[in-house]
């Protein structure tokens, strides 16, 4: 009968009809402040008939505000009843449990005292026991009512849902379950769990059914029982990284994730209470989920200490690392924070950006090229940066195979230039960003970048012998996540037009990081550096670009090789299979931090080393880049071109030294 009631009340059409409202928390806070009040007085009133006790009514008003004002509080601060409508019962008992044991204890201390000052009690030692009792049970009981008739709302609710089995039988994954199947108008209705271990064949919890794993029959798990999705939580990342979500990938099972089950509890600043939105939380894998790995720890307080306060000047700061950068930098409150770039949109853009999400920072914009010395200078000269992070550089390699010069212009007379000023104004820290391409280079992107390295740690080391006390220190990337023009975007958009997705070998691989991870690398860096270090960082293993191919497209619901072709286009000029952190001859010393390594290069005379570039960058203001890229090679020897027309560059040096 009552099933009936309530299917009538909460049918499908009122649902339909009406957006559920969400309860205010004021209104869960009255309804429990109401159960104590409630307890009190029928305690109260079975004490006036079991034992005749008989209390005035100003004492009976007073020890009620006295009850009220503890549970409040209680209540209050132990925000339970902000959990009414919560993920589990346990969750709820446990909360209940906590204002009445802290309530009981709290008012019998206050009846000694009043014993004490007083020499009367305020209430009977049995009576704040029987309330602490009746509060519990009626407090249990108000929960599990509304759970239930919630759960038969969203009962009624259910069509147009997805079906989805949550990964694993952790305590996270039946909280996970339960509040995606008590959500009212969600997306998605939770089937059952799926186990990894062994077990018997019907097991179940909480009410779900357990699915147990098994790589050969997963397909028709999901097939037979019209499951969309599998659903995973932060727990389950390193899992998924380390090949188990190839198995959902291969068979066009899509993959759902939510970082962590914390993200869909309720916001204090809003007075509601509810479930709903969990489904915002949960989002589709992306591929950066799939690459990842262990994030690196990094010393913040660091970072903070040194950097609060300060004026920092950026270069390139509006690309992909150099915005990042800044974001950073603004966060640690830097007093003041000068953009330097030659992109005008890109500059407002970013500015734009930093007004929003950091009203409070001082941000500068300075247009100019790092080429240009005398412009570089007027922004030292006008800001007095404390420390100089250097991200401005050309780093595409095929677009700089085309046009070489433009390479060393900007990569090492551009670097030269900022580390000159850097120097000649007294910048605390130089911190430059080089490259894996800057290791046994095959380009000349990544040979402008090892020319800038030699020269900033050697520059460093013969300012260190007279004295000066400028820091000049270098960190080395990997490729990052969705920076512009790396290969995930191009995948996607390839993806997007319905293939073909070009990969240029099937055994190429790279390394891989994220852009705040990559950029906080760098703060780090400049941190705890001292001068002539080349940092770099333990970036996890490599990935396969052509395996990188097929999980996006996999991730996309379409078939490699049937909805969208991979084809082999061939390397580009200059690329090479793999890249490097480290060329043979270079060892590492480890840090405060297991993740950063300092590379122990070769160190180069300062001297030489200006002789040389000064040529090179002679060579490419005349635009002669057979000398220019022969100098080059001669000073970098183990710079050798791989699929490029400098090839005939390194034969031509092998000739002449026979």
């Amino acid at each position: 009968m009552l099933d009936n009631i309530l299917n009538w009340l909460f049918g499908l059409k009122v649902v339909r009809l009406f957006k559920i409202k969400t309860t205010p928390r004021w209104v869960i806070l009255l309804i429990d402040l109401l159960i104590v009040l409630f307890s009190y007085t029928i305690v109260m009133v079975a004490d006036y008939y079991a034992r005749g006790t008989v209390y005035s009514p100003m004492a009976l008003v007073i020890n009620a505000a006295i009850f009220l004002v503890v549970y409040f509080m209680v209540i209050f601060f132990s925000k339970s009843y902000t959990s009414v409508i919560r993920l589990s019962v346990i969750e709820d008992l446990y909360r209940v449990i906590q204002v009445v044991v802290c309530s009981t204890f709290i008012l019998l201390f206050v009846n000694m005292a009043s014993v004490i000052f007083k020499t009367t009690p305020l209430f009977r030692f049995w009576n704040v026991l029987s309330i602490g009792a009746t509060v519990f049970t009626l407090m249990v009981a108000e929960r599990l009512l509304i759970k239930y008739f919630y759960m038969r709302l969203t009962a009624a609710a259910t069509d147009g849902r997805r079906r989805v089995l949550v990964l694993g039988t952790s305590l996270n994954s039946l909280i996970l379950a339960n509040a995606l199947r008590n959500e009212i108008g969600g997306k998605y209705e939770p089937i059952g769990l799926l186990s990894v271990k062994a077990g018997k064949e019907n097991d179940s919890i909480n009410g779900f059914k357990v699915y147990h794993f098994d790589p050969d029959t997963v397909a028709n798990l999901f097939v037979e029982n019209s499951i969309y999705a599998l659903i995973f939580d932060s727990a389950s990342i390193e899992r998924m990284r380390g090949g188990f979500a190839d198995y959902f990938m291969r068979n066009n099972i899509a993959l759902l994730c939510i970082n962590k089950v914390e993200e869909f509890e309720l916001d204090d600043s809003k007075d509601e209470t509810t479930e709903a939105n969990i489904s915002t939380f949960v989002r589709e894998v992306q591929i950066e989920d799939l690459l990842g790995r262990d994030p690196i720890v990094l010393n913040n307080a660091l970072v903070s200490n040194t950097i609060k306060g300060s004026c920092v000047l950026i270069t390139g700061a509006c690309g992909s690392i150099g915005s990042e950068i800044v974001r950073q930098v603004a966060s640690y409150q830097a007093s003041r924070i000068v953009l330097v770039d030659q992109a005008e949109t890109p500059m407002h853009d970013i500015s734009i950006e930093m007004q929003r999400d950091f009203p409070d920072a001082q941000i500068e914009l300075f247009m100019g090229d790092v080429q240009n010395y005398e412009r570089m200078e007027q922004a030292f000269d006008q800001f007095r940066p404390c420390f100089v992070f250097h991200a401005a550089a050309y780093k595409h390699v095929p677009m700089m195979e085309i046009n070489p010069t433009e390479a060393v212009l900007t990569n090492v007379q551009g670097t030269r230039n900022i580390a000159d000023l850097s120097l000649k104004y007294g910048v605390y820290k130089f911190v430059m960003i080089s490259t894996d391409k800057a290791v046994n280079p095959t380009n000349v992107m990544g040979c402008t970048k090892r020319l800038a390295e030699i020269y900033c740690q050697s520059l460093f080391f013969d300012v260190a012998k007279h004295g000066g006390k400028t820091q000049f220190i270098t960190t080395r990337f990997g490729n990052v996540l969705g920076s512009n023009g790396s290969v995930i975007p191009l995948f996607r958009k390839q993806i997007e037009r319905g293939g073909p997705v070009t990969v240029t070998h099937r055994d190429i691989i790279r390394y891989f990081m994220t852009i705040p991870e990559a950029c906080s690398l760098v703060l780090e860096a400049g941190c705890m550096g001292h001068g002539g270090e080349i940092y770099i960082f333990d970036m996890g293993q490599p990935v396969r670009i052509y395996d990188l191919a097929q999980r996006m497209i996999s991730l996309a619901g379409l078939k490699p090789g049937k909805d969208i072709e991979i084809r082999e286009v061939g390397l580009r000029p200059g690329e090479k299979l793999y890249e490097e952190l480290l060329n043979d001859k270079e060892k590492t010393l480890a840090t405060s931090n297991k993740k950063i390594m300092i590379a122990k290069v070769r160190v180069y005379d300062y001297q030489e080393v200006c002789r040389n570039i000064d040529n090179i960058i002679s060579w490419a203001r005349q635009g002669n880049v057979h000398n220019m890229i022969y100098d080059m090679k001669v000073f970098v020897p183990e710079y050798k071109s791989n699929q490029s027309q400098f090839e005939a560059i390194d034969q031509e040096i092998q000739r002449n030294a026979q």
